[in-house]
């Protein structure tokens, strides 16, 4: 389409949708418009035939319940009375890309030979399949081996002492067998899945160090390296899997000694993005984004000066996190000081360590998910999507972590874990370009956060108890409320729709927005 004729497209919409909301707002009642437009205590309450009732989804720490619908709630006018929790649908913050967990080496390996086909299916359908099923639309990829792969390698292997600067040598080959076949598995299922790649390591030909295990990329190979990285993108493109988000390398700051890895200072970053990266995907359509650090929150200052050098931060789109250390109110920080860039949490395992010994339903949902969210993530992605029962396959790393689900390699039996759960509180119903809404939190240990779904108009609302007692909570919207009491250690989905004409106010404004 030419630039008249896409304006033209533009326009239709705008005036399309324009119509939409007059048409609400004239067919709205004076009461209504006045509670859309401005906060008036006098507005006209809701009669209680026009009330919906609130759907409820339930797991508790204990695991006697794990995503258990409950009995649905009837809201109440809210008059006078006072609420702990306040949805606010006129303050709005970031829009949701979505949930989901890594496509590593060793996941795909399971899926592809310890199921059959229809087990496959079944657990591909289940994990990335629309609602009731978990509705998982993010995936992120190795670009070589990691610490979860079966053996050593990059995508540019060749002898040593040898070089490829023109990377004639480059070919996935490693990944055909197993990871690209089930990745088009999952596109198949659900064709929006956004995925994000990551390296471990450069070649070892591209390294100071000559070796795919510690050290650090060379300065004279940082143009070779970007060209890889788009290679990359190029290749999986061929077989139908479109990149939607890459970062220049894994755990940036940290070199491991069992497994691949290369450490990557803020200011080699930055000349990377400036120089070659930024410049050479802009010219490509559609362009893949380009996300910045991938690595723990305990470190803001890190994408802080790749942000701050103003060549690199014009390719930048956003900064992926990792969970291992720190807290997500550093996500926050650099969010303020660059709000035009988008906040990813890209990586986050539960393992069978100590402090997990009670389980990890309450930390994932409160830390990872509700608190990351708060803190302007618009996605969430765990680490290994499926695991066995050694933790593994795994090539050093981590040797206690778990997967969102567990294969048995002797068997083929699955098993959900407590962040699957976690997981699925969001996925299932916070729907892509959900925006999340206003809520407040009466203490830390009832944290929430609360979502309006543009699709189907419905409100979310994810709230975790971490009290040892079970809470009564009053919760409102407008011009109703409801009350629940949330057993003690558990996380609680509630889903109901605004009032009518709010709601459809809401919806007509977001397409003119869309249409802009």
């Amino acid at each position: 389409m030419n630039e008249r004729g896409a304006d033209s497209g533009r326009a239709t919409a705008f005036f399309a949708a324009l119509i939409v909301l007059v048409s609400v707002l004239a067919l709205a009642a004076p009461g209504q418009i006045q509670r859309i437009e401005r906060e008036q205590a006098s507005a006209s309450p809701t009669t209680p035939a026009t009330l919906p009732v609130v759907e409820v989804w339930l797991s508790t720490a204990d695991r006697r319940l794990k995503l258990a619908q409950q009995h649905d709630i009837p809201m109440t006018a809210r008059g006078s009375q006072p609420a702990d929790v306040t949805v606010d649908l006129r303050n709005t913050y970031q829009t949701m890309v979505g949930f989901g967990a890594a496509m590593t080496d060793a996941s795909a390996w399971l899926l592809r030979n310890k199921l059959n086909p229809a087990q496959r299916k079944a657990l591909l359908d289940e994990l990335y399949g629309p609602p009731p099923h978990l509705n998982f639309n993010m995936m992120r990829l190795t670009i070589g081996s990691s610490d979860f792969s079966l053996n050593v390698y990059t995508l540019d292997d060749i002898f040593f002492g040898q070089t490829d600067p023109d990377l004639k040598h480059f070919n996935i080959a490693p990944n055909l067998p197993d990871l690209v076949p089930v990745v088009q598995e999952a596109l198949a299922i659900n064709p929006g899945i956004r995925i994000l790649a990551t390296p471990w390591s450069a070649p070892a030909w591209m390294k100071v160090n000559t070796n795919v295990l510690g050290g650090e990329l060379s300065e004279d190979d940082e143009s070779v390296y970007a060209d890889y990285l788009i290679k990359y993108v190029d290749a999986y493109r061929r077989h139908g899997i479109p990149i939607f988000g890459l970062s220049l390398q894994n755990e940036p700051a940290f070199q491991p000694i069992t497994y691949p890895g290369m450490q990557m200072p803020a200011a080699q970053r930055a000349r990377i993005i400036a120089n070659y990266l930024g410049p050479r995907l802009a010219k490509r359509t559609p362009r893949t984004q380009i996300l910045e650090w991938d690595h723990n929150w305990s470190h803001p200052e890190q994408p802080l000066e790749v942000l701050s050098h103003p060549d690199a931060a014009r390719y930048v789109d956003g900064v992926a996190w990792h969970c291992y250390e720190g807290n997500p109110y550093n996500q926050g920080k650099v969010h303020r000081a660059f709000p035009d860039k988008d906040t990813y949490m890209t990586e986050c395992s539960g393992g069978d360590w100590a402090s997990a010994a009670n389980g990890e339903l309450i930390w994932f949902s409160r830390n990872l998910l509700i608190e990351s969210i708060r803190q302007w993530a618009r996605g969430v992605v765990y680490w290994n999507l499926a695991l066995d029962e050694n933790h593994g396959p795994h090539f050093g790393g981590c040797s206690l972590c778990k997967g969102v689900v567990l294969i048995d390699s002797r068997t083929g039996e699955v098993s959900r874990n407590d962040e699957y759960y976690a997981l699925a509180h969001f996925s299932r119903f916070v729907l892509p370009d959900a925006s999340r809404v206003q809520s407040n939190q009466p203490d830390k240990d009832l944290a929430n956060v609360a979502f309006w779904n543009a699709t189907d108009g419905s409100i979310v609302l994810v709230m975790v108890n971490s009290h040892k007692d079970a809470r009564h909570i009053a919760i409102a919207e407008g011009q109703a409320r409801f009350e629940y009491t949330m057993p003690a250690q558990s996380v609680a989905t509630f889903v109901w729709m605004p009032d009518k004409a709010v709601g459809l106010a809401k919806r007509a404004i977001w397409w003119v927005r869309r249409a802009l």
